[in-house]
């Protein structure tokens, strides 16, 4: 991975960022749907059937986030990239351009 362009590494680490926080998004939904299948009544139920289902569209939602910042960053440093080999270097001057600029 020595080798490897910078954009690719950005991208696999946002992949692995994204992976883990919707392993623990669902790990919080399974305890809250576990809360909802020990509850009692009807309305303590429902309310961690709920929280359960927006701990997911949260969780979903960050990781969806994450994954396009980090494409944009990616994107953004590979275009970069190509546009500095694209361009042409900067010439200096002559040495003896050079001690006429300054007289």
């Amino acid at each position: 991975m020595a080798e490897a362009d910078l954009d690719v590494v950005i991208r696999q680490l946002a992949k692995q960022q994204t992976k883990a926080l919707m392993a623990a998004a669902k790990r919080r939904r399974d305890r809250y749907a576990g809360l909802a299948a020990k509850a009692k009544n009807r309305e303590t139920k429902e309310k961690y059937r709920l929280i359960a289902k927006n701990t997911m569209l949260q969780g979903a939602a960050a990781a969806k986030r994450l994954q396009i910042s980090a494409d944009n960053a990616a994107d953004s440093y590979a275009r970069s990239m190509r546009q500095a080999a694209e361009a042409e270097p900067a010439k200096k001057p002559a040495k003896a351009e050079a001690k006429k600029a300054k007289a």
